[in-house]
């Protein structure tokens, strides 16, 4: 069901620093002002996770004039969804007819492997798509034109645009959910990589969780996604737990298996993130996704551990994402907006700005972590 909701900041991938130009020093006075010619519109951006898709008809300031939020058919097969996304974005766009406002371009993120130069869904293992030509399907079916983007690199480029890491140029985004996916923004752009980079949850670490559904074997997600998580709970006690989050709120109670299960799993992203570090010297590490809500809890043994492993490496801050479920969404309508021809800036998103001298960690005033 569509909904208006109000005015406020809700989440190819373009490069953070194309869409983000460096404010003025000042603002000129109304007479100075030069002319806005750009006609008035908005765009439609869409977030297709597995479990259910998150859209929006955003202005220019990046407000969602128009939300929706509808369940992903996966259990029907890849062409249940297609559709389904095609009902959704059809009616994003009556939405904006509805109010008058042409729709100059539309995002749409994707989970899995996302090649954007050739527009591709390369693979999704939980949608069950291999090499589909999702954005020309979408804009044979819709008539708009659409951007295709991966779902945590439109995250990635949110939290730098508009998020935890504007004002930063190399950023590691880690989404930690039922997988774990990564963004990486270095010297202001996103690396894609054909849609390969940021796999950051089948770095190797040594857990002895065996065997990844990837086909490896002790990979970060087997001891720190949120379903590897409750999985060793469960398996550790014989008592069941809904998710992640419970296993949290149990480690925060004191219980030993809890925090046993935690700290592995606090361990295991510190030995990822210090690789990471070592190969790409980030500034900032942000953390997003479900396990990343239980905050300091996470946040505190993962920067010990980060810091335990480091020694002439960069050492990044590590944050939490500020725009949490939204950002995919955001993402989405920052490409659109830039394959439209007319990038957002700081200014139009109402986003403050917070920059340090180049090469230097983002300040621990808006961070709440110690720079380095």
């Amino acid at each position: 069901m569509i909904s208006n909701t109000s005015p406020h900041p809700a989440g190819s991938v373009p490069p953070p620093s194309a869409l983000l130009p460096p404010a003025p020093p000042a603002d000129p006075s109304p007479d100075d002002r030069p002319r806005d010619d750009r006609p008035p519109g908005c765009v439609i951006a869409l977030d297709v996770g597995g479990t259910g898709m998150k859209g929006a008809v955003l202005d220019r300031g990046m407000h969602p004039l128009h939300t929706v939020h509808r369940p992903t058919p996966r259990a029907d097969g890849p062409a249940a969804v297609l559709d389904a996304i095609t009902d959704t974005l059809l009616a994003l766009d009556r939405s904006a007819a509805e109010s008058g406002l042409p729709v100059h371009h539309t995002g749409v993120a994707v989970p899995g492997i996302v090649d954007d130069a050739r527009r591709l869904a390369v693979r999704s293992v939980n949608l069950g798509w291999h090499d589909l030509p999702l954005a020309a399907l979408l804009e044979e079916r819709t008539g708009l034109p659409v951007t295709l983007g991966h779902d945590v690199r439109a995250g990635g480029v949110a939290e730098c645009a508009m998020g935890a890491a504007r004002g930063a140029d190399d950023v590691l985004f880690v989404a930690i959910g039922t997988g774990i996916a990564a963004a990486l923004v270095c010297d202001g752009r996103p690396l894609l990589a054909g849609g390969y980079a940021g796999e950051i949850g089948h770095i190797p670490v040594p857990s002895g969780a065996g065997p990844c559904a990837c086909g490896g074997a002790d990979c970060l997600e087997t001891v720190a996604s949120a379903a590897a998580v409750a999985s060793a709970y469960t398996a550790r006690t014989g008592r069941p737990v809904s998710g992640a989050a419970d296993v949290a709120a149990l480690t925060a109670q004191g219980d030993p298996v809890a925090r046993a299960v935690w700290d592995r799993a606090a361990t295991g992203l510190a030995e990822a993130l210090a690789t990471t570090s070592t190969l790409l010297a980030p500034e900032l590490i942000v953390l997003g996704g479900g396990l990343a809500e239980a905050d300091r809890l996470l946040l505190d043994p993962v920067r010990a551990g980060l810091a335990e492993r480091l020694t002439f490496q960069r050492r990044p801050v590590v944050v939490r994402a500020e725009l949490g479920d939204r950002a995919a969404c955001l993402g989405a309508g920052l490409a659109a907006w830039q394959a439209a021809g007319q990038p957002v800036s700081r200014q139009e998103s109402g986003q403050p700005v917070s920059r340090q001298a180049s090469g230097l960690p983002v300040s621990a005033d808006r961070t709440g972590a110690p720079a380095r």
